[in-house]
């Protein structure tokens, strides 16, 4: 009964509906082959991204989706119920929903593979499986997306109190989680940020150590003295921290302290001593070197200089140099290093006799 006035269509209605679905599908598929074609060798040509992933969303269009969408167009021609035709409209409705998420999970998979290629260091094996996940997880939620337009536009379904029962059970189980939570976003910032990757040395509060691994919940380093220490992502991101990976050069002040009987000459020239014996390091770039301040028991020079090299060994190879260098010409040109002393005078025993009576004279 549903398909009577359908089936009772006239042949040339039926010859009309079938001609016309026939160059519907053929000219979707001539229209998809020449787009793949034509705009993947213009996309060959571009460096931006969005045209190759638009080569790549026709290219999962589906043909017999094609033939589908062909099929409903030439089924317009016929008569038929409003039952039927409903029914025709809710398939097609399916397919075309379908062929969305296809294109929306295939956009998904693009800028996973781009990112994976071309923004994630190969070693970094917790950056690759950590966007892998998200990329399933949005895949995931896609099609959930789907599913409930499906429920409401196709099967008349209402999701609004679905969709507010699922929010209020999200925010309970986001309140009872939210320390892990916070460790997971934390996670996804420094994967997307990367203010350190896997390898790197960094500094954090008085931990100081490698970088082992980035996990959803915690980053394990490997510190100088040999142990693993585990810091939560969230409590990481919100310490200071330093990345030593990333140094390109090291500020170096050091001071020396000479005695307050070195001549007034020799201390002029101390600064380009200092500066002879700096510049004859590489890689080094001196800065300054001036007779700074005075002390209690000393006269400072203060030194500034950078190594050009983030290498701590080499760092400490360049100050032994230059530190065994400081105490040979100072040891030629008879400069004394001071060291805390203090000199106490004092009068003489008659000094001190008539400190003495002194009180008595007064009160007589």
């Amino acid at each position: 009964m549903l398909f009577r006035q359908f089936l009772h269509n006239s042949l040339q209605a039926w010859l009309t509906g079938a001609v016309t679905a026939a160059i519907v599908f053929v000219v979707a598929l001539l229209v998809r082959r020449v787009l793949v074609s034509r705009l993947g060798a213009l996309a060959a040509r571009t460096t931006n991204q969005i045209d190759d992933m638009i080569v790549e969303l026709i290219r999962e269009t589906r043909t017999w989706v094609l033939l589908v969408v062909a099929l409903f167009v030439g089924f317009a021609q016929l008569s038929m119920s409003a039952r039927a035709a409903t029914y025709f409209q809710s398939v097609t409705k399916l397919v075309v929903l379908w062929q969305t998420a296809v294109w929306g999970a295939a956009a998904v998979g693009f800028w996973v593979k781009y990112y994976l290629t071309h923004r994630t260091a190969t070693h970094d094996r917790a950056s690759i499986a950590m966007v892998t996940a998200m990329g399933v997880g949005a895949k995931v939620v896609l099609w959930i997306m789907i599913g409930l337009t499906a429920l409401q536009t196709v099967f008349g379904l209402a999701v609004a109190p679905l969709i507010t029962g699922l929010g209020v059970g999200g925010i309970a189980l986001a309140l009872a989680v939210q320390n892990v939570l916070g460790d997971v976003l934390a996670a996804l910032a420094i994967v997307f940020d990367k203010p350190f990757d896997v390898g790197d040395t960094i500094a954090v509060d008085t931990i100081v150590g490698v970088v082992e691994h980035i996990g959803l919940k915690t980053t394990r380093i490997r510190s100088v003295n040999g142990e693993q220490v585990i810091v939560g992502n969230a409590d990481l991101l919100k310490s200071k921290l330093r990345n030593l990976r990333r140094m390109h050069q090291r500020r170096v002040v050091f001071n020396l302290d000479v005695t307050f009987d070195t001549p007034p000459d020799v201390l002029a020239r101390i600064p380009r001593i200092v500066e002879e014996i700096v510049t004859s390091q590489q890689p080094v770039q001196f800065d300054r070197s001036h007779v700074a301040s005075f002390g209690e028991s000393f006269v400072r020079i203060e030194n500034v200089y950078y190594v050009l090299d983030p290498d701590y060994k080499k760092f400490m190879d360049i100050q032994q140099a230059i530190n065994i260098a400081v105490l040979r010409r100072f040891a030629s040109e008879n400069v004394s290093f001071a060291f805390p002393s203090r000199t106490v005078y004092h009068e003489g025993p008659l000094a001190k006799d008539v400190a003495m009576t002194q009180p008595k004279e007064l009160s007589s």
